[in-house]
């Protein structure tokens, strides 16, 4: 026995190896040819893209594809698959990915009222995603924001003004959301029979609207009647007649589930009731909400979590719980590996409809040229969505247009030249930024242009502007002494120094660094900080990707944006003449790198400026509202009148009341231009300020669509997509998800301006409506109507057209069931036809069925909803007749 174990021994030291070696060779080629057969499999562009994902997902371990089900998926080097980050977005232009065009906010998109021209712009935001994308790939880059696959549009009902994201949506009514919707995911996702343009994502799924603090805790209910009503439909119009291509679940709970974990929302009336063939993403870090305590805490362990949400149809993780909980969860037998192979053919099946591993000049879009981004075409787009967006609330006495031979304005308020109140938030870099200052001096090359802040956005949020160079200093020069790094952690000498004489830097399209292959550098500021004037000052740094900023050698804050430029601030005392050591680390890893070093100065009193520079002019234009600095997702903003991004009343901020108050005792003719993403309770204006502009965020060629409009270049055109309230105290609690008494179909009190309200430089007048009195049930009702412009310039009209069923208990007082706009020359008559659909007539009962039965329905035709009367402006009337509907 001991011979032959020494025998053996022998030989494995000797020709064992050989033999071993030999065999372990004869496996790898054995693998590596079975390994080429396949790739060259799901290679085949012949083959559907369904059987090419299931023959790549069966080359993958456990471990590689729950590596893909995370939104910055590896790349898995042996089966030639690249890097992939799902992470991107587009909600009004490419967003967060260096520069781009802005169009205006998606609010303003709902206010233009206009599907054709959401189209048309959506066309143009997917064309400046493929040319990015692909000019990522050839520099190497597939990063966060580099992608094809972007989570837009947010088509929630903004059910509520306080909520700070409304400004996202396209508004409070499901009809005008999902013909918006609809619209952009086609001119986003592309009319090719074979490939996606780019992939679009409807979002957040569902029953969502704030508030947002709590959004990681809240459990929402409502009636079937209300969900079916209200929050269902832009989704299901989105995935029925767009077919959008991935879903995007919502933090919150619904009936007791977290909605990424919702059997009923992700199963059963996602993919079983409407037919959802792409996938769902999950919300950022939303899976971790149903393990952690102090959120939903629905299930224990991140195991069980990410089990949950994949068994319900959650297929990809912005976040990272699936990777590696759900390899535990396997192994638990929480989760058959079946459903992960299920998510991974989702996923991989939408990489393929995109082109990502066929030949470039097989795929269309991947030929779309780089000059596109930020043309002067796209440029006249925005414009004009910018124009048609426009809504003019208040025009008393016909003060606007403005004449252009005013010999002095004053342009006054914190929104006059505040370039963030352009972009609204989840916006791209623009080389253009047209605030209404720019935008009037523009305008009136020859006219005095009195100029003053007025006050700030609201008491205690100063508006931020660079530190100018006079009181930055290095050792010879004014400015900061700047070095620069091809690296980032300042690795190596520097490229090169300068001197910087303000720190307010965007690098795009060019990085400071020439010829630089990445995104990858690093620059160091120091020198001095000498303030003129004794106070306290706020000093923030606003950047993208990592920041530190030493005072005295002292760091003061560091920070990491992960995805957008974010500012950081300090409060501190100054004294004159003292010199300040200033040391700013920043390092950059983003397609969108900046850096700007701001300061203002608190307590500063800034009315006096203002009654000054309004004295010395003829007419007084007064650019008030919100910021998205202040109302927007999940902020740490914490203001009177503002909470965590949300907010607490309706009001315009209290100084800016004061402002207007002290501008208007003047007694100059004044006008308000109004620029926010959510409605305001500005009841004093109303009733004192002869006329008032809606702007919205406008987008980068906002202040230009201003001074057309208050000049009479354009006529404004744009309708309120929500209803603006008189009071925070009109509305049911924030929290409260039942529809009784919101928006305007349901809301029993008299509105400060109305849902679909807008005024004209116009009259438009209504004639000849035509409509069966009797029409069978399922068959569409046929509407015909004359419009003329009885004015005297040219301008749009949008025909509003509401049904209502008559002696039925708990319906809406009005539904929205049809609108067009349309262009009228002075004098001009046209007819107008229409059809409203059997869905469009149905009503919704309390067990959220839809039901079409014999009855008596009212139906308007105007422009505007009835019952609503305006003051003063343009004058439009509104016909109504009974319809009955048989068997």
């Amino acid at each position: 026995m001991m011979k032959s174990k020494t025998t053996i021994s022998k030989f494995l030291k000797t020709k064992g190896y050989t033999f071993l070696i030999l065999s372990l060779l004869l496996v790898i080629v054995s693998c590596g040819f079975s390994q080429s057969t396949k790739q060259f499999e799901f290679r085949d562009e012949n083959l559907s893209f369904n059987k090419r994902a299931e023959s790549l997902i069966s080359q993958m371990t456990l471990r590689e594809k729950i590596s893909q089900m995370r939104f910055d998926a590896p790349a898995i080097t042996r089966l030639g698959v690249p890097e992939y980050n799902w992470w991107n977005e587009c909600l009004h232009g490419v967003a967060r990915a260096g520069e781009a065009t802005v169009f205006p906010q998606a609010i303003g998109m709902g206010a233009t009222w206009n599907p054709s021209l959401i189209l048309e712009m959506g066309n143009a935001v997917s064309d400046e995603a493929r040319a990015k994308h692909h000019k990522f790939v050839d520099e190497g880059k597939r990063g966060i924001g580099q992608g094809l696959t972007f989570w837009t549009p947010n088509i929630n009902i903004f059910r509520d003004p306080r909520w700070g994201r409304g400004q996202e949506t396209y508004g409070e009514d499901p009809f005008l959301t999902s013909r918006i919707g609809v619209n952009y995911i086609n001119g986003l996702q592309g009319d090719d029979d074979k490939y996606l343009k780019v992939v679009a994502t409807a979002k957040h799924f569902a029953v969502h609207s704030g508030p947002e603090k709590s959004r990681h805790q809240d459990n929402y209910h409502t009636t079937d009647k209300d969900l079916y009503e209200t929050y269902l439909p832009a989704f299901e119009a989105a995935v029925t007649e767009a077919n959008v291509y991935s879903i995007m679940c919502a933090y919150n709970r619904y009936s007791d589930v977290p909605c990424c974990g919702s059997n009923l929302l992700l199963s059963k009336i996602l993919r079983e009731d409407w037919g959802f063939g792409g996938y769902v993403v999950s919300d950022c870090w939303a899976i971790n909400d149903f393990w952690q305590p102090d959120n939903h805490g629905v299930v224990e362990t991140p195991e069980e979590a990410g089990a949950m949400a994949v068994n319900n149809g959650t297929d990809l993780n912005c976040g990272n719980v699936f990777d590696p909980s759900l390899e535990d969860a396997v192994l638990k037998e929480l989760i058959d590996e079946a459903k992960i192979d299920l998510a991974l053919i989702r996923l991989f099946t939408a990489r393929f409809k995109l082109g990502m591993f066929d030949a470039p000049e097989h795929v269309k879009w991947a030929k779309i040229p780089y000059d596109v981004v930020a043309s002067d075409k796209h440029y006249a787009l925005s414009e004009r969505v910018s124009k048609e967006s426009m809504v003019l609330l208040k025009n008393d006495d016909n003060i606007l247009p403005l004449s252009k031979d005013l010999k002095s304005i004053a342009v006054i308020g914190p929104n006059a030249d505040l370039v963030q109140s352009l972009l609204g938030n989840y916006h791209g870099t623009p080389r253009n930024f047209i605030t209404p200052l720019k935008g009037i001096k523009e305008k009136l090359p020859n006219a005095k242009i009195n100029y003053a802040l007025g006050s700030d956005i609201a008491s205690g949020w100063p508006t931020l502007k660079p530190i100018p160079s006079k009181v930055l200093r290095t050792a010879k020069s004014a400015g900061l002494k700047g070095e620069y790094f091809s690296e980032t952690n300042f690795k190596g000498n520097p490229v090169f120094t300068q001197v910087d004489s303000i720190i307010s830097f965007i690098w795009t399209p060019k990085r400071p660094i020439k010829d630089l292959k990445s995104d990858n550098f690093s620059v160091r500021w120091t020198g001095e900080l000498v303030p003129e004037e004794d106070g306290i000052y706020r000093i923030g740094l606003k950047s993208s990707s990592y920041g530190k900023l030493y005072v005295n050698d002292s760091l003061y804050f560091e920070y990491h944006a992960d995805y957008e430029p974010l500012t950081k601030y300090f409060d501190t005392s100054l004294e004159k003449g003292t010199s300040y050591k200033i040391k700013i680390e920043y390092e950059n890893t983003l397609s969108d790198p900046q850096a700007h070093l701001l300061w203002a100065k608190l307590n500063e009193d800034l009315l006096p400026p203002a009654i000054e520079a309004a004295k010395q002019s003829d007419v007084v234009v007064l650019c008030l509202g919100l910021s998205p600095e202040i109302e927007g997702e999940e902020m740490p903003v914490k203001l009177d009148g503002f909470d965590k991004g949300d907010r607490t009343q309706l009001t315009l901020p209290a100084v800016q009341i004061e402002l207007m108050k002290k501008i208007k005792a003047l007694g100059k003719p004044t006008v308000l231009v109004l620029m926010n993403g959510s409605a305001l309770a500005i009841n004093w204006a109303a009733d004192n300020i002869p006329a008032i502009l809606e702007a919205w965020y406008p987008g980068e060629f906002g202040g230009k669509a201003i001074a057309d409009v208050l000049f009479g270049d354009y006529n404004p055109s744009g309708r309120l997509p929500v209803t603006f309230y008189k009071s925070v105290n009109d509305l049911p609690d924030f929290k409260n998800y039942n529809m009784e008494n919101r928006t305007y179909k349901y809301f029993k009190e008299e509105p400060l301006f109305a849902f679909g309200h807008g005024l004209s430089y116009t009259d438009f007048e209504y004639t000849d409506l035509i409509i069966k009195q009797e029409v069978k049930l399922n068959d569409s009702i046929s509407i015909s109507v004359k419009i003329k412009n009885t004015g005297k310039v040219a301008g749009d009209e949008v025909v509003q057209i509401y049904l209502t069923h008559k002696n039925r208990l708990y319906q809406p007082i009005r539904s929205l069931v049809g609108f067009q706009r349309v262009h009228l020359k002075p004098k001009e008559t046209r007819s107008f036809d229409y059809r409203i659909g059997p869905k469009q007539y149905a009503f919704i009962n309390q067990n959220g069925e839809e039901v079409l039965e014999p009855g008596e329905v009212e139906i308007s035709v105007g422009g505007k909803q009835p019952s609503t009367s305006y003051k003063n402006g343009s004058v439009t009337n509104v016909l109504s007749t009974q319809v009955i509907l048989i068997n």
